[in-house]
């Protein structure tokens, strides 16, 4: 579910990750460290976890 959230969210509403993680008040290195536990990363240049 939370992969799912981000990345309609980075998809409909935010230009990057930074962007998501400032404006929901969410730590950028524990957001990334959960999903990373799932096995998935941020992809910059397509502004979604793959």
């Amino acid at each position: 579910m939370l992969l799912s959230f981000v990345n309609m969210k980075l998809r409909d509403r935010y230009g990057t990750l930074d962007e998501l993680c400032d404006d929901l008040g969410l730590d950028r290195a524990e957001l990334e460290r959960r999903l990373a536990e799932a096995g998935w990363s941020y992809d910059a240049k397509n502004n979604r976890f793959c």
